[in-house]
């Protein structure tokens, strides 16, 4: 007798709910086209106007985040690993205030569009090219496998269309961000965050029917193990701790709601910097209850499984694969909900992808058009910028055929994008936070950080860290009815990773010692470590190399009166808006140097003095 429920599989109502999800958002990219005369300037295409309020813009952050890989990722990481997980809840708060308080008002007053044009500001143009050049690189891949990897896995369960759902919503998140622009990309993400809301409420209303009620999965999820939500062992090799998801949770996120342009590029789309900063606190009650859901998905699933584990008993291949599962299982009675489900999941994929065309979009246009065609009127520059939005959603749906071919690359590809972004956070961070910070620092300080995140995020995919570092929990299938050889068993490491457990018992003389330490440290800080190296070398080479001696206007920088501005909201000034040319340099010794890289904004700053003059007299 097969271990394995009888689950069902997709019917007609399934399909007809995921199409509903997809022409929705197709009709609102439509009407975005045409709504207030249309997209007439890039401005109007990659940043709404600047006219965006902080609900939309709010629940838009929140659907970005919340892609596929957290519907269908996070409840396995809950049922295999415990609710320690929740404790990101924590860090979101720390990331929300950073970029809010620290970021944001720097952005915002510089009224830029793409976040890499602040690095030619404050340092040069090479800098700038090297974070925009990263950042298409790495978002075109990163793009690919957020459309094919869940895909994958509602296949293999449910029988969805694998390659039908991967080119039905690439072409329609490429249409909606093609016609529409940031608006229909910010209001489609409102719709989406509505049906993933759905889907996971669907879940957890139909799984507390299914147990009796909430108690029963709280008390099995305690005897299980799973309510395991401190633990402060600082022991940076160990997975998920408090300390590693508390501080290096919030260095790997803060290189996203910080300084990436997908998420930047919305909140500074607001039409006053009290809405950008609202948008992102109201964003993160979007993230608690997101992640309170995920997690509660996680103990039902272990509450209905905790004596017949569908992993263990090789009813699905990949953990992944539980949460459909788990759909499929408890659902499959109540026609289209299943396919609520999925659209919930594809909602999440939807979201991530259009901000990510958009935002390369807005980085093409602005980093590698603009400064090389100025001539171009801004008529032209809407159609180059819907151009590149059609381009880059075709090279993502290419991807994604790509990523199908990488195998076991994807992980380290996803490792990677990790990695590189704390390096990129501290290159920002110098700029914002060290007036003495110049070029020459910026650069090796950049390359300093790649060099150690690179170094034990590559050892880390060759030598993977052991067993007990991970702290599996353990799963069993001792309640499933079955003969066959894998069952009446407890999960562990080696079932998990039976052959890379073995090889390490074999070869276990071979791993180097970094092998067990260095290349063994949580992934977690592998943004920590890159920022980190980043700001230190960036600081030292600085100070050697005459840092101290250079002259940086003081709208560059994060300032006294950003804190002060917080506490005048109730009046609101006139100036609120950006308004760069009302800032005053840091009062400077005559000795100074003037740094370069503004030399031709002062030029442009001394031209309009002379011709205000000039109109006077």
């Amino acid at each position: 007798m097969s271990a394995c429920r009888a689950i069902g599989g997709f019917h007609a109502w399934d399909y007809v709910v995921f199409a509903a999800m997809l022409l929705v958002s197709a009709v609102i990219g439509i009407y975005y086209a045409f709504a207030g005369g249309g997209q007439k300037t890039s401005k109007d295409f990659l940043m709404g106007g600047r006219s965006m309020t902080a609900l939309p813009v709010a629940l838009s952050l929140t659907a970005s985040f919340m892609s596929a890989v957290t519907v269908l990722g996070t409840p396995s990481e809950v049922y295999r690993f415990g609710a320690r997980f929740a404790v990101f809840a924590l860090t979101y708060g720390f990331v929300v205030v950073l970029s809010a308080e620290v970021f944001l008002p720097v952005f915002y007053r510089l009224g830029i569009t793409s976040t890499y044009e602040y690095l030619e500001l404050r340092f040069n143009r090479y800098l700038r090219l090297c974070g925009t050049m990263f950042f298409i690189v790495m978002t075109i891949l990163y793009t690919g496998i957020v459309i094919y990897a869940p895909a994958l896995a509602l296949n293999q369960v449910t029988g969805f269309d694998l390659w039908g759902a991967v080119v039905a919503t690439g072409v329609v998140c490429t249409f909606y961000c093609t016609l529409g622009g940031l608006k229909a990309v910010v209001w489609t993400d409102v719709f989406q965050v509505g049906i993933m809301v759905a889907g996971f409420s669907s879940v957890i209303i139909r799984a507390v029917v299914v147990q009796g009620d909430i108690g029963r999965i709280l008390n099995d999820s305690y005897h299980g193990g799973r309510l395991n939500f401190w633990d402060f062992d600082p022991n940076p090799l160990k997975r998920h701790t408090f300390w590693t998801i508390t501080v290096g949770g919030t260095f790997t996120w803060l290189g996203i709601y910080g300084v990436n342009q997908s998420q930047v590029q919305r909140y500074i789309a607001c039409k006053t910097r009290f809405q950008a900063k609202l948008a992102l606190y109201i964003n993160l009650l979007g993230l608690w209850a997101i992640l309170a859901c995920a997690v509660l998905c996680g103990l039902a699933m272990y509450s209905i499984y905790k004596d017949c584990d569908p992993w263990t008993a090789k009813c699905v291949s990949a953990p992944d694969q539980l949460m459909p599962y788990l759909v499929l299982d408890i659902l499959q009675q109540f026609k289209g909900m299943p396919g609520l489900f999925v659209a919930s999941a594809y909602s999440g994929t939807l979201s991530t992808v259009s901000s990510s065309i958009n935002a390369l979009a807005a980085v093409t246009v602005e980093d590698l058009i603009k400064p090389y065609f100025k001539s171009l009127t801004e008529r032209k520059f809407s159609w180059i910028s819907k151009g590149m939005s059609l381009f880059y959603g075709g090279v993502c749906i290419a991807m994604a055929a790509l990523a199908s071919l990488l195998g076991g690359l994807l992980q380290a590809a996803l490792s990677i994008f990790g990695m590189v972004g704390g390096p990129l956070l501290g290159l920002f961070s110098l700029g914002i936070l060290c007036p003495f910070a110049n070029p020459v620092g910026a650069f090796v300080g950049l390359i300093g950080g790649f060099t150690a995140s690179l170094w034990v995020g590559i050892g880390a995919q060759i030598y993977h860290p052991l067993p007990h570092s991970t702290m599996p929990l353990s799963l069993t299938t001792i309640g499933c009815n079955t003969t066959s050889p894998g069952s009446g068993g407890t999960w562990t490491a080696a079932t998990e990773l039976p052959a890379l457990t073995a090889s390490l018992n074999i070869q276990a003389t071979e791993r180097p010692i970094l092998a067990d330490y260095w290349y063994s440290l949580s992934y977690l800080y592998f943004s920590t470590l890159g920022t980190l190296v980043t700001i230190f070398v960036g600081v030292i080479v600085s100070l050697l190399t005459g840092g101290l001696r250079q002259n940086v206007d003081r709208k560059y920088m994060l300032t006294r009166e950003d804190f002060l501005s917080n506490f005048s909201f109730l009046k609101p000034k006139q100036d609120e808006k950006v308004k760069v040319l009302t800032w005053k340099p840091f009062p400077m010794t005559d000795e100074g140097i003037d740094n370069p890289a503004f030399n031709h904004i002062e030029m442009n700053v001394t031209d309009n003095k002379e011709k205000v003059n000039g109109a006077h007299i």
